[in-house]
């Protein structure tokens, strides 16, 4: 097999399949040493609550699977803890921690045709009113056949447990949704407003994503199922859209401000600066790591967004991140530049999912770790704070001194 770049590997992330493999290896490799996680002895007739737990897959897309996830035998007060994101960062439970909760999970999949009426039929099944609802919900899971033990994993979706083929799922208990939320399920409306509406009345971007990709957003005749990778990056950006406009034409912040927060051997370094909106993305991958193993010094990516929305590229990354960034200023009523530097150190051995990105920005929006530094004090901390601070400062420019209208007079 030829050698594959280590820079086409940070690229891809294994889901992209930019070498032209079939699959990738690295995440191969990493599937069959997750196996020994697994529980043994599946049955074929599968009863546990979902915690809810749902994802829709994109190959074969319009004819896609998705796969409703139970965790075995869990009680209704045990199940929200496989599907927790908020509440995993909080309480900084550990890598291995969640992929193990997570291959607990069995997925039983059903394929679909998602541009037929989709939404419609899994509403009479019951399947979305789970998937949607604010708590467990008791669920009764019949296999056509023993699950495949393995761990499925990504860059941007949390990982998928052992699965089969569904021929069928029962929905024993009572779904609980929002008001909000079940009132918008039928509205005809286009996707991105009723997203924003129900990002304001206080539902969480979780279940938001969850409905975006199960079609129970959109215009009535147009809804079709949504890959869950691509609803998450989706939600992330229609969110984000609307805080920027809110902050167009607010005064900017009027000092240099620092934030800093890690989880996941995942450092990340926020810095605000004065100005009208630009943001900068700065993704540092350590050598001998999940997506570098054969790369001999760190790998840099880059994307930056003017203050329009504007990016040089589209990383689902970076737009988890920009979205605690633009509710934190949203909050204050002001407006700044962004610099975001992501470090990933090798022992973030295992991908499981964009939602740590977001999570981890979030907590270190909460407070500033310092405020008003020089460019030289600015330097001895981040140099403090992530290894890599001197290459990734030779590709941030928005510390880097810009013209102004006096410089053209």
């Amino acid at each position: 097999m030829p050698r594959i770049p280590p820079e086409l590997c940070t690229r891809c992330k294994g889901f992209r399949l930019l070498c032209g493999l079939p699959s990738c290896p690295i995440l191969d490799r990493l599937r069959s040493q997750t196996r020994s996680l697994q529980r043994a002895g599946w049955r074929r007739d599968v009863e546990g609550p979902t915690p809810p737990s749902i994802l829709v897959g994109e190959r074969g897309y319009p004819r896609v699977r998705l796969y409703y996830m139970v965790p075995p035998g869990a009680s209704p007060q045990d199940a929200s803890r496989y599907e927790d994101p908020q509440g995993w960062r909080e309480r900084g439970v550990p890598l291995a921690s969640i992929v193990r909760l997570r291959s607990e999970l069995l997925a039983g999949s059903i394929q679909l045709n998602a541009a037929r009426r989709a939404f419609e039929r899994l509403y009479e099944l019951e399947i979305a009113p789970a998937a949607l609802s604010s708590r467990p919900v008791d669920s009764m899971v019949e296999l056509l056949r023993t699950p495949v033990p393995r761990v499925s994993f990504d860059g941007y979706t949390k990982p998928v447990g052992p699965t089969a083929p569904a021929r069928r799922v029962v929905v024993g208990g009572n779904p609980s949704l929002e008001p909000k939320l079940e009132r918008v399920l039928w509205e005809d409306e286009k996707a991105e407003p009723l997203a924003w509406e129900l990002y304001r009345s206080g539902v969480d971007v979780y279940r938001i994503q969850r409905a975006l990709s199960l079609g129970a957003l959109g215009r009535l005749r147009n809804r079709r199922l949504v890959p869950t990778r691509w609803a998450i990056t989706a939600v992330d950006e229609m969110l984000s859209r609307r805080l920027r406009d809110s902050l167009r034409g607010r005064p900017w912040i009027d000092t240099l401000e620092v934030y800093y927060s890690e989880y996941l051997h995942n450092r990340f370094l926020i810095i605000l600066l004065p100005g009208a909106g630009w943001m900068e993305w700065i993704e540092i991958w350590h050598p001998h790591g999940l997506w570098t193993q054969t790369a001999a010094a760190p790998l840099v990516w880059r994307v930056a967004e003017d203050p329009l929305g504007r990016k040089t590229a589209e990383d689902g990354g970076f737009s988890a991140a920009k979205l605690p960034i633009l509710e934190h200023l949203s909050a204050r009523g002001r407006n700044a530049d962004a610099i975001i530097v992501r470090e990933i150190l090798p022992q973030y051995y295992a991908p499981v999912g964009n939602w740590h990105i977001r999570e981890t920005v979030r907590a270190a929006m909460k407070r500033p770790i310092a405020r008003g530094l020089s460019h030289g004090e600015l330097e001895r901390l981040a140099g403090g704070l992530v290894n890599e601070w001197p290459l990734a400062k030779r590709h941030i420019t928005l510390l880097k001194p810009r013209p102004t209208l006096e410089d053209f007079l």
